[in-house]
């Protein structure tokens, strides 16, 4: 039997996770809501290089690939993307399986408008003008805290 780290002998409680339960009969989001288990909720992951969440979407939310109930996509390590939920009436739901039991994410508009590269730059590597990049920045969320989140 493993052990904690204060010596006492692990059982059952500590291999089981009951975070997602609260996700069973639950209404439909409003907003895009994440429900993790990772390392910092669900200790058991430690050393186990994996780390779980559900994603909820609300009604009229985007994702790039129309997926059917059951349907499984994977996003590449490191590929920048987002989701949608088209539906108007119906929320939608991901279940997300990571390699770290201490997955975080990068905030995209943070590190590329958030940062001293010249905005003639950023235009010609977008392929826009000056005036597109800077309405990018204002309608971006840069807060600091905003750059990388463990979820």
């Amino acid at each position: 039997m493993a052990l904690r780290t204060n010596n006492t002998l692990l059982d059952g409680n500590f291999f089981t996770y009951t975070g997602m339960r609260s996700l069973i009969n639950s209404p439909p989001p409003t907003n895009f809501t994440v429900t993790k288990a990772t390392m910092a909720e669900f200790p058991a992951l430690n050393g186990q290089s994996v780390s779980y969440a559900v994603l909820e979407y609300p009604a009229g939310s985007l994702f790039t690939q129309r997926l059917q109930a059951g349907d499984m996509f994977v996003f590449p390590k490191g590929l920048v993307h987002y989701q949608f939920n088209c539906a108007k009436n119906h929320s939608a739901i991901a279940v997300s399986a990571f390699g770290s039991a201490a997955a975080g994410t990068v905030s995209v508009p943070f590190t590329v408008f958030a940062t001293n590269i010249d905005d003639d730059i950023l235009a010609k590597s977008f392929k826009t003008d000056v005036d597109t990049i800077q309405k990018l920045k204002a309608g971006s969320n840069l807060r600091p805290e905003m750059w990388y989140s463990n979820f």
